[in-house]
């Protein structure tokens, strides 16, 4: 110690030096501080030993103070073989540049002192936090049924909204019960239970328009099978219902709730036992849920193409497959339940009910090959008017005169139809007075078991269920008196709604000169297409012009000059001696041939002066040699006229295995010819005038 006692000074180095010292012991002083400085801040033993690496501690001993600066350079450089010692002039501007140097040095030193501090800190608070979380992990394990205070307010705060109860769906309140309830589908359930109480079930899609009972009539259907003997169906087996509009998925099959995926240890968080581990967790999904039952998608056309392609590979292998990277069957902490499911996969047995709104073409064909397909009907007005009528009747609804029948031309939906007429019963009730209200409406409970399920009978040829049978659980629902629903009130919900009427009556008993009913098709869904026309003879003979709608389509515009060739053979005229005007009255964009016969009547109506039955419809391609060639939608076009009340309807002969008898209650002619179609169509024999040539 003595050595850098002497060395800095001693106690006489720590006192201020007199301003009045010369140059050379202001040297001598800064050159002493310099080292002190060093000292403290790096510590005595390590300024030695980093002396010693530099080959300074000799120069630190000497008594020429340019020796001891050059030690301190080596020191501060960390180089061993600067040399030679400064000069004297040279010392001033070098002690000001180690002064600077010692001070970043300090600087750093007392920023790291600080950084070093922070971080003890944190760790110490980590640490707190971490032996309180073994802490609350050991009392858990110690009483698993024990919840936090936090924990405890989340969940009596749930139970809280559970208690809070508005109203009940009026689709669920009115939903069919049995099969007496579904109106209009006769046929359609017949068929869906034929093909599921079979001891082979088959897998199935659904077609038809919306709110025609496709899904309720599953469900029923599965219900009566479960009690047919030869029926595979158990007590047990469920109902699974999804939308095919909002299956989601990754293509990498990370997600898919339809058939299941991995929640792998890193990306999606497999349970903390086996993420821990590093071992994947495979998740079944809908279609082993629906094992030994019935998976009923909804809307399947809309489904993802590569997704119906996969399901394919379920139906046929009854089985969902998983597989993840990092699976290891080698490795020994992978549960027995995990190795099954990769190894095995999961049980997917169950029947495919597929329904959907849209034409067959959009649905996967491989998919439409494996399945038997059934057409569910739209619904007449008769079929909608019914279904309001016993809507009303469980709502305790009194109908005013023509109410069911008003609302059957807005919609040929049975749900819609419902909807209106639940409108219009609130709108009814809130004409009494709120202490009326009081006094009528009681609450009381009611229920329904569904395990009072009868024995699937037979009404007719329709199968029955008892009324208990779809909806199981406690209903909560309210008990009303008779509320009178007006045709006022449907209007009213109409015009709120901004509701326009789908089904106006369009026939007439009074024939009528150049205006012919047609019928078209979108979809399910058939409609009357009323074609006039009109006919001036040409300002000059064989000059004439013939208009069609801009908006039609190009076979339909072929059919105008196919009818030209038809008439003239039938009634002597050309087309070309006259200005003729087609139209589609209300702009409807038609395209194809099937309003061809249509088109050729109209024509000749307008040329000839003869007038055409207006209580008739007709559909047909007309082909050059005056024939009426088939066309498609025959059975939904007939849908379209029955909606506009025609009595009578024209189809080609060779369509006539595609409707029933007196179907709708129409009467059905299969004609073969044009003309025997006139026959039909023309109130008088005025088309059969032969023209001048």
């Amino acid at each position: 110690m003595s050595f850098f006692k002497d060395l800095f000074g001693g106690d006489d180095a720590k006192k201020t030096p007199p301003p009045e010292l010369p140059s050379d012991a202001r040297i001598d002083t800064e050159i002493a501080a310099i080292f002190r400085m060093l000292a403290d801040t790096m510590g005595t033993e390590r300024l030695v030993i980093q002396a010693g690496k530099m080959n300074a501690l000799a120069l630190m001993r000497s008594d020429n103070r340019r020796e001891r600066v050059l030690a301190l350079m080596r020191i501060l450089e960390e180089d061993p073989l600067l040399s030679p010692p400064p000069s004297e002039a040279e010392l001033p501007e070098i002690l000001g540049r180690m002064t600077e140097q010692v001070a970043g040095i300090l600087a750093r030193r007392d920023l790291e002192d600080r950084i070093e501090r922070k971080v003890t800190e944190k760790l110490e608070k980590d640490h707190e936090e971490y032996v309180e979380d073994i802490r609350r992990q050991v009392i858990s394990e110690e009483n698993p049924g024990a919840e936090s205070p936090h924990d405890k307010k989340k969940r009596e705060e749930l139970e809280a909204l559970e208690n809070i109860h508005l109203t009940q769906s009026v689709m669920e309140l009115l939903r069919p019960q049995d099969f007496s309830e579904i109106v209009g589908q006769e046929r359609a359930v017949r068929s869906l239970m034929a093909k599921l109480s079979s001891p082979y079930p088959q897998h199935l899609l659904l077609y038809g328009p919306p709110g025609v009972g496709k899904t309720t009539a599953a469900r029923l259907v599965l219900e009566a099978a479960k009690h047919r003997a030869v029926s595979p169906f158990g007590e047990t087996a469920p109902f699974v219902e999804t939308d095919g509009t909002t299956l989601r998925w990754d293509p990498r099959d990370m997600t898919n709730p339809l058939l299941g995926s991995v929640h792998d240890p890193i990306y999606q968080g497999a349970q903390k036992s086996l993420a821990d581990s590093g071992v994947p967790e495979p998740k079944p999904g809908l279609v082993t849920d629906a094992h030994g039952g019935i998976l009923f998608i909804d809307e399947i056309g809309e489904m993802d193409e590569m997704l119906q392609n996969k399901l394919l590979k379920v139906l046929e292998d009854k089985r969902a497959y998983f597989e993840s990277a990092y699976y290891d069957p080698d490795d020994k902490r992978v549960p027995p339940y995990i190795r099954k499911l990769f190894e095995e996969g999961a049980p997917a047995d169950f029947v495919l009910i597929g329904a959907t709104t849209r034409e067959p073409e959009h649905v996967n064909p491989a998919l439409r090959s494996r399945c038997a397909e059934i057409y569910f009907e739209p619904l007449t007005p008769a079929h909608i008017r019914r279904i309001v009528e016993n809507a009303a009747e469980r709502l305790n609804v009194t109908l005013g005169p023509g109410a069911a029948e008003l609302i059957s031309t807005y919609t040929i939906e049975g749900r819609k139809a419902i909807n209106v007429l639940a409108d219009a019963y609130s709108l009814a009730l809130n004409r009494f007075e709120e202490d009326e209200i009081a006094q009528i409406v009681s609450r009381e409970t009611t229920d329904a078991s569904a395990d009072d399920t009868a024995e699937a009978e037979i009404i007719g040829e329709v199968p029955h269920i008892d009324s208990a049978a779809a909806n199981g659980g406690d209903v909560s629902r309210e008990t009303l008196p008779t509320i009178d629903v007006t045709r006022s009130d449907i209007y009213e919900v109409a015009q709120v709604s901004r509701l326009h009427q789908f089904g106006r009556k369009k026939s007439s008993d009074t024939p009528a000169v150049g205006r012919v009913f047609g019928l078209g098709v979108s979809g399910f869904l058939g409609s009357i297409i009323e074609i006039e026309a009109v006919s001036f003879p040409a300002s000059e003979k064989g000059k004439g012009t013939v208009r069609f709608n801009e908006t039609a389509g190009s076979m339909a515009k072929d059919s105008v000059f196919n009818a030209a060739s038809v008439m003239r053979q039938l009634t002597g005229r050309d087309i070309h001696d006259y200005d003729i005007h087609v139209n589609v009255i209300g702009g409807g964009n038609i395209d194809g041939p099937s309003a061809g016969t249509a088109i050729l009547a109209a024509i000749v109506s307008a040329v000839t002066g003869s007038a055409v039955r207006q209580d008739v419809a007709v559909t047909g391609e007309i082909s050059l040699q005056g024939e009426i060639k088939p066309v498609g939608g025959v059975f939904e076009k007939a849908y379209g006229a029955r909606q506009a009340d025609i009595s009578t309807l024209i189809i080609p002969w060779e369509n006539k295995k595609d409707i029933p008898e007196e179907h709708l209650g129409l009467a059905i002619h299969r004609l073969k010819t044009a003309e025997e179609a006139f026959a039909v169509l023309f109130a008088d024999e005025k088309w059969m005038e032969k023209g001048g040539e």
